[in-house]
Protein backbone atom coordinates (compact mmCIF):
# COMPACT_ATOMS: atom_id res chain seq x y z
CA UNK A 1 0.00 0.00 0.00
CA UNK A 2 3.04 2.36 0.82
CA UNK A 3 4.32 2.00 -2.79
CA UNK A 4 0.66 3.18 -4.02
CA UNK A 5 0.36 6.41 -1.64
CA UNK A 6 4.34 7.13 -2.63
CA UNK A 7 3.13 8.00 -5.95
CA UNK A 8 0.69 10.81 -4.46
CA UNK A 9 1.74 14.44 -3.87
CA UNK A 10 0.71 16.03 -0.71
CA UNK A 11 -2.37 17.64 -1.83
CA UNK A 12 -3.10 14.69 -3.13
CA UNK A 13 -2.83 12.69 0.22
CA UNK A 14 -4.40 16.01 2.36
CA UNK A 15 -7.38 15.21 -0.26
CA UNK A 16 -7.52 11.22 0.40
CA UNK A 17 -7.37 11.75 4.17
CA UNK A 18 -10.53 14.33 3.66
CA UNK A 19 -12.30 11.53 1.45
CA UNK A 20 -11.63 8.70 3.62
CA UNK A 21 -13.02 10.76 6.47
CA UNK A 22 -16.10 11.47 4.45
CA UNK A 23 -16.24 7.95 3.37
CA UNK A 24 -16.26 6.97 7.05
CA UNK A 25 -19.18 9.62 7.88
CA UNK A 26 -21.06 8.68 4.93
CA UNK A 27 -20.70 4.56 6.35
CA UNK A 28 -21.65 5.46 9.59
CA UNK A 29 -25.10 7.54 8.04
CA UNK A 30 -25.54 4.50 6.04
CA UNK A 31 -26.14 1.86 8.54
CA UNK A 32 -27.71 3.95 10.40
CA UNK A 33 -30.18 5.32 8.05
CA UNK A 34 -30.66 1.75 7.76
CA UNK A 35 -31.46 0.50 11.72
CA UNK A 36 -33.46 3.60 11.82
CA UNK A 37 -35.74 2.66 8.93
CA UNK A 38 -35.82 -0.97 10.28
CA UNK A 39 -36.67 -0.95 13.81
CA UNK A 40 -37.24 2.52 14.49
CA UNK A 41 -35.07 5.86 16.12
CA UNK A 42 -35.03 4.60 19.29
CA UNK A 43 -33.37 1.07 18.73
CA UNK A 44 -30.97 2.95 16.42
CA UNK A 45 -30.03 5.34 18.80
CA UNK A 46 -28.95 2.49 21.09
CA UNK A 47 -26.80 0.92 19.10
CA UNK A 48 -25.47 4.11 17.91
CA UNK A 49 -24.44 5.13 20.97
CA UNK A 50 -22.90 1.56 22.15
CA UNK A 51 -20.96 1.54 18.63
CA UNK A 52 -19.52 4.89 18.90
CA UNK A 53 -18.80 4.44 22.91
CA UNK A 54 -16.58 1.74 21.77
CA UNK A 55 -14.88 3.14 18.19
CA UNK A 56 -13.84 6.34 19.88
CA UNK A 57 -11.86 5.03 22.26
CA UNK A 58 -10.16 2.85 19.97
CA UNK A 59 -9.57 5.64 17.57
CA UNK A 60 -8.49 7.89 20.60
CA UNK A 61 -5.87 5.08 21.14
CA UNK A 62 -5.01 5.20 17.26
CA UNK A 63 -3.91 9.19 17.43
CA UNK A 64 -2.72 8.73 21.34
CA UNK A 65 -0.11 6.26 19.69
CA UNK A 66 0.63 8.33 16.87
CA UNK A 67 0.84 11.49 18.28
CA UNK A 68 3.09 9.92 20.78
CA UNK A 69 1.46 11.20 23.53
CA UNK A 70 2.41 10.56 27.60
CA UNK A 71 0.13 8.05 29.60
CA UNK A 72 -1.73 11.43 30.98
CA UNK A 73 -1.25 13.97 28.56
CA UNK A 74 -4.13 16.51 29.58
CA UNK A 75 -6.05 18.56 27.84
CA UNK A 76 -3.38 19.62 25.78
CA UNK A 77 -2.67 16.22 24.49
CA UNK A 78 -6.83 15.84 24.08
CA UNK A 79 -6.34 19.49 22.01
CA UNK A 80 -3.34 17.74 19.95
CA UNK A 81 -6.05 14.73 19.34
CA UNK A 82 -9.44 16.00 18.43
CA UNK A 83 -8.82 17.93 15.42
CA UNK A 84 -7.74 14.14 14.11
CA UNK A 85 -10.99 12.47 15.05
CA UNK A 86 -12.94 11.93 11.55
CA UNK A 87 -15.71 13.74 12.54
CA UNK A 88 -13.06 16.63 12.64
CA UNK A 89 -11.71 16.53 9.85
CA UNK A 90 -15.14 16.80 7.43
CA UNK A 91 -17.11 19.21 9.63
CA UNK A 92 -15.92 22.99 11.11
CA UNK A 93 -14.99 22.75 13.78
CA UNK A 94 -13.36 25.41 16.97
CA UNK A 95 -11.21 24.62 19.99
CA UNK A 96 -10.15 26.96 22.59
CA UNK A 97 -9.37 26.73 26.28
CA UNK A 98 -12.06 28.67 28.65
CA UNK A 99 -11.16 30.79 31.28
CA UNK A 100 -11.90 27.56 33.63
CA UNK A 101 -8.97 25.53 32.24
CA UNK A 102 -11.51 24.04 30.21
CA UNK A 103 -11.38 22.79 26.75
CA UNK A 104 -14.26 23.36 24.63
CA UNK A 105 -14.73 21.95 21.25
CA UNK A 106 -17.55 23.35 18.89
CA UNK A 107 -18.48 21.65 15.55
CA UNK A 108 -19.67 24.66 14.28
CA UNK A 109 -21.19 23.34 10.56
CA UNK A 110 -22.49 19.30 10.93
CA UNK A 111 -22.41 17.15 7.46
CA UNK A 112 -24.53 15.22 9.68
CA UNK A 113 -27.50 17.14 10.23
CA UNK A 114 -27.08 18.97 6.83
CA UNK A 115 -27.39 15.67 5.48
CA UNK A 116 -30.58 15.38 7.09
CA UNK A 117 -32.08 17.93 6.13
CA UNK A 118 -31.54 17.91 2.44
CA UNK A 119 -33.46 14.67 2.97
CA UNK A 120 -36.34 15.99 4.65
CA UNK A 121 -35.24 13.31 7.94
CA UNK A 122 -35.58 14.54 11.20
CA UNK A 123 -32.39 15.87 13.25
CA UNK A 124 -30.49 13.30 14.37
CA UNK A 125 -30.69 13.55 18.57
CA UNK A 126 -27.05 13.12 18.71
CA UNK A 127 -26.32 14.10 22.30
CA UNK A 128 -26.45 10.70 24.05
CA UNK A 129 -24.15 9.32 21.18
CA UNK A 130 -21.84 12.66 21.36
CA UNK A 131 -21.62 12.05 24.88
CA UNK A 132 -20.69 8.72 24.74
CA UNK A 133 -18.38 9.41 21.41
CA UNK A 134 -16.61 12.15 23.08
CA UNK A 135 -16.43 10.68 26.36
CA UNK A 136 -14.78 7.59 25.19
CA UNK A 137 -12.28 9.41 22.63
CA UNK A 138 -11.18 11.65 25.41
CA UNK A 139 -10.70 8.85 28.06
CA UNK A 140 -8.36 7.13 25.61
CA UNK A 141 -6.37 10.12 25.56
CA UNK A 142 -5.96 10.72 28.80
CA UNK A 143 -8.77 8.33 31.86
CA UNK A 144 -8.85 11.47 34.15
CA UNK A 145 -10.40 13.58 31.28
CA UNK A 146 -14.66 14.47 31.63
CA UNK A 147 -16.92 15.32 28.93
CA UNK A 148 -20.22 17.40 29.48
CA UNK A 149 -22.62 18.61 26.38
CA UNK A 150 -22.87 22.08 26.48
CA UNK A 151 -25.44 22.54 23.37
CA UNK A 152 -26.14 19.43 21.38
CA UNK A 153 -29.36 18.46 19.65
CA UNK A 154 -32.32 17.80 20.95
CA UNK A 155 -30.99 20.75 24.15
CA UNK A 156 -29.28 23.23 22.10
CA UNK A 157 -28.43 26.15 24.28
CA UNK A 158 -25.94 27.57 21.24
CA UNK A 159 -27.84 28.53 18.42
CA UNK A 160 -24.53 29.44 16.64
CA UNK A 161 -23.35 25.74 16.52
CA UNK A 162 -24.09 22.41 15.74
CA UNK A 163 -23.21 21.06 19.15
CA UNK A 164 -20.53 21.67 21.55
CA UNK A 165 -18.41 20.20 24.42
CA UNK A 166 -16.53 21.14 27.32
CA UNK A 167 -13.60 18.96 28.40
CA UNK A 168 -11.67 19.27 31.86
CA UNK A 169 -10.31 17.08 34.80
CA UNK A 170 -11.63 17.60 38.08
CA UNK A 171 -9.22 18.53 40.29
CA UNK A 172 -9.00 15.68 42.46
CA UNK A 173 -8.32 13.67 40.02
CA UNK A 174 -4.57 12.68 39.68
CA UNK A 175 -2.36 10.48 37.78
CA UNK A 176 -3.01 6.41 38.56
Amino acid sequence: MMDVLQSYSRQELLDLVECFAKNMLALDGVWFQSLEQEAGMNTAMQHDEKVWGIFAALEGKRFKAFLQLPEFPGLEGLQKALPLHFNSLVNQIELRMDDKGGLIFRTVNCRVQSARSRKNLPWHPCRPVGLAEYSSFARAIDARILCEPLSCYPEVTDPTCACSWRFHIPETASPQ
